[in-house]
């Protein structure tokens, strides 16, 4: 039915049958090469929430087009001009054919509008299992059946706040750094050792692996399971794209959370915040400002395409030096964002990545060393949002986790000795762990 919805409504334009089938088939083809190109980049196919992304990618492009190979750019290069110019030369005035095709494309509609509702398409996918659910019904119904169980879930019921006040000058700055990972455990190398991260977790008050969901992408997974603190299970549909619906759970958010305590909270990210919805979706989550890209220069040409984690670091610390309440800083970072060019000075992919991952360890210390100066009751945490994907070198598996840590200072800057165990963790889990840190209240 989906294929006899497109194949009507691009007859309903040209009115050439023959072409139309043709197109229709042709469109098919590229829909399911992009579905493809996502699972060998990302280890999933497209979902039905990725439909939703359709515009930000004219906007940028960069986030997307990265996981097609030259050949299929190529390709899309040449189809953009090719198919509106073989609709408009194989077009044929015949109303009989307009009218067909228009009629088929309506009909084939009301035909999967009412399939839903029967007994018997109602039983199937109630619970998400999408490389299960792909495999028994196909990934066109597979996006269609998951639409409609994501239109079935609800928001839900309020959360309470926190209500135990802090310290008067406690902060708590938390970090999702862009694509950051242990490269002794990526590459099996361990000449590749981190000093930032390894002086962390020698030092940290709990550090771990963090289970994240997703691979190489889908930084707002993470990013919302750490802010919100809402399992999988507990989003169940929504889980494929949380910030499709966060604003119906804003009390969720660690700002909403902490607010009635006396916190205030702000949110920093050197990009366009109406990317995910960030502007709507941070103030309904109770943030009381954002810090977008209009707060920092244009990276030079030597430093990368995104403001530098470097760049990001003096931030976060300047806002932290003038908070004269308790303050929550939530910031993500972009500059490790691939898709990875080799350095001048370097010959590989894994090279430009490994460049940009020390530049984010850098950023760690500089972070632990500036509140350490600041001499003020304070919570340090550290994570990142995902893996790389990196052809032939990092590539979708079983392994998706990324390190996470928290470092604790007291009154006089001094880092809290805690029993620097390990104890790995989901982000909604990280979320309640950071909660009850600094609220004293348990998620």
């Amino acid at each position: 039915m989906v294929i006899a919805i497109v194949f009507g409504f691009i007859l309903a334009v040209c009115g050439h049958v023959p072409a139309s089938a043709a197109l229709a088939l042709a469109l098919m083809a590229l829909f399911m090469m992009v579905s493809n190109a996502k699972r060998a980049m990302l280890g999933e196919p497209l979902v039905f929430s990725d439909l939703a992304l359709v515009g930000a990618i004219f906007k940028h492009p960069q986030f997307y087009l990265s996981a097609l190979t030259r050949s299929q750019k190529a390709l899309l290069v040449m189809a953009a001009p090719v198919v509106p110019a073989l609709v408009w030369w194989l077009f044929v005035p015949s109303w009989q054919a307009h009218l067909a095709g228009l009629g088929l494309a309506l009909a084939g509609a009301l035909l999967i509008r009412l399939s839903l509702k029967l007994p018997a398409i109602e039983r199937l996918a109630r619970e998400p299992d999408l490389e299960g659910d792909v495999a028994r019904y196909g990934l066109l119904a597979t996006l269609i059946l998951y639409r409609r169980r994501w239109r079935e879930t609800r928001d839900p019921v309020p959360v309470m706040a926190a209500q135990t006040l802090p310290h008067p000058q406690e902060l708590a700055i938390a970090i999702q750094c862009e694509s950051f990972a242990d490269p002794v455990e990526i590459f099996g190398d361990p000449a590749l050792s981190l000093p930032g991260l390894a002086a962390a977790r020698e030092q940290a008050w709990q550090w771990g692996d963090l289970l994240v969901d997703g691979f190489g992408a889908y930084t707002m997974r993470t990013e919302y399971g750490v802010l919100f603190g809402r399992s999988e299970a507990e989003l169940g549909f929504r889980r494929f794209d949380p910030y499709l619906t966060a604003r119906g759970e804003g009390s969720y958010a660690l700002p909403a959370r902490l607010l009635a305590a006396g916190w205030r909270s702000l949110f920093v990210h050197p990009h366009d915040l109406r990317f995910y919805n960030r502007d709507e979706i941070m103030h309904a989550g109770g943030f009381a400002g954002l810090v977008g890209e209009e707060r920092f220069a244009p990276p030079a040409p030597d430093e990368g395409r995104y403001v530098t984690d470097k760049a990001m670091a003096i931030e976060i610390l300047d806002l932290a030096a003038k908070a004269a309440v308790p303050t929550l800083v939530f910031a993500v970072t972009i500059e490790n964002h691939g898709p990875w060019e080799p350095h001048a000075s370097a010959g590989s992919l894994t090279d430009g990545y490994m460049r940009l991952v020390r530049n984010s360890d850098a950023m760690l210390l500089t972070l632990r060393d500036g509140l350490a100066a600041l001499g003020r009751p304070a919570t340090l945490v550290f994570y990142g949002d995902h893996r790389p994907s990196i052809p032939g070198v990092s590539v979708p598996g079983a392994a998706r986790h990324t390190p996470y840590v928290i470092l604790r200072f007291d009154a006089g800057g001094q880092i809290v000795p805690g029993e620097g165990q390990r104890v790995d963790l989901t982000p909604a889990q990280l979320h309640h762990a950071v909660l009850g840190l600094i609220s004293g209240q348990a998620g």
